[in-house]
């Protein structure tokens, strides 16, 4: 399974209209390479060097697995999660200071799951535990 995007490259800048310092829009996300027999995908978006500990920006689940990805600031309709900035929604990076690496973790899942819209990451990952097929990681950095 494959996570790319046509907006930045693997290790790349993440451009300023994703961010909280442009207008905050998601990116274009391409999902290939995904197993036949998977039931549902979930993304998490992630920030692993803020200062209080990794900072959740996208949380969503139970994307049909014939999605083959999203458009730039796609209204999403599948459930999504509540983020670090407390909204069910893309938010954009925007670190206090330095480099940041923001991760997007696409995940294959044999289930559909039972969570309700504004679950956390963490129940998230609880739900998708022993679920999970394959993953794919796309990793995009940002400055201010």
């Amino acid at each position: 399974m494959k996570l790319s995007s046509p907006t930045f490259e693997n290790g790349g800048s993440i451009p300023i209209e994703h961010t909280c310092d442009g207008v905050d829009v998601s990116p274009s996300l391409i999902f290939s390479e995904l197993p036949e027999n998977a039931k549902s995908l979930a993304l998490i978006m992630d920030d692993p060097d803020a200062p209080m500990g990794t900072w959740v920006h996208w949380v969503i689940w139970n994307i049909p697995p014939n999605i083959t990805g999203f458009s730039q600031g796609e209204n999403i309709t599948f459930p999504q999660g509540k983020n670090d900035f407390g909204k069910q929604k893309y938010g954009g990076p925007c670190p206090p200071s330095g480099t940041h690496r923001y991760f997007f973790k696409l995940y294959a899942l044999d289930t559909m799951l039972d969570l309700r819209a504004g679950a956390t990451k963490r129940q998230l990952e609880k739900a998708m535990s022993g679920h999970i097929m394959v993953q794919a990681e796309l990793m995009g950095t940002y400055s201010r």
